[in-house]
């Protein structure tokens, strides 16, 4: 690990103390919200059904950010300093719920992660679905059970 000074450290993290090179895990950063919560004695609140609606309200205000962009616009979104900040806000606290819905239900969501890449490769194959947006059941050579 390589100690660096605060000026060193990335525009975007401003820490109040020396800034090292970090490794950051999913668990890591679930233990870390743990804490927060815990401390403020906010597990009370935590229920999944609480945790997925907070969820859902924080992807509505990013998706309000993105809502009536032209895609080149949505593109450029970071380029202007307080959209870029706020952008950045909304998707930590996107994944800061997601994340801690994960450990409230004992979800692994790297082994999911893998999981799910694995089944999308078996239903989108390279040869099949290179350059199009087409879901997997409108793909040539697959079967459906449709009559």
């Amino acid at each position: 690990m390589t100690d660096r000074t605060a000026e060193s450290c990335p525009r975007s993290i401003q820490p109040t103390r020396p800034c090292y090179m970090w490794i950051v895990s999913i668990s890591s950063l679930q233990q870390q919200l743990k804490a927060f919560a815990g401390e403020r004695d906010w597990e009370q609140f935590h229920s999944p059904k609480n945790l997925v609606m907070a969820l859902a309200g924080e992807v509505g205000e990013l998706t309000e950010i993105f809502q009536w962009l032209t895609p080149d616009e949505s593109a450029r979104v970071m380029a202007d300093a307080a959209c870029a900040s706020r952008t950045r806000d909304e998707l930590a606290d996107v994944l800061a719920y997601l994340l801690r819905l994960a450990d409230v239900l004992e979800v692994d969501l790297e082994a999911a992660l893998t999981e799910k890449i694995a089944k999308n490769a078996l239903k989108y194959p390279v040869h099949a679905s290179r350059s199009t947006a087409a879901k997997y059941t409108d793909l040539p050579g697959h079967e459906t059970n449709d009559c």
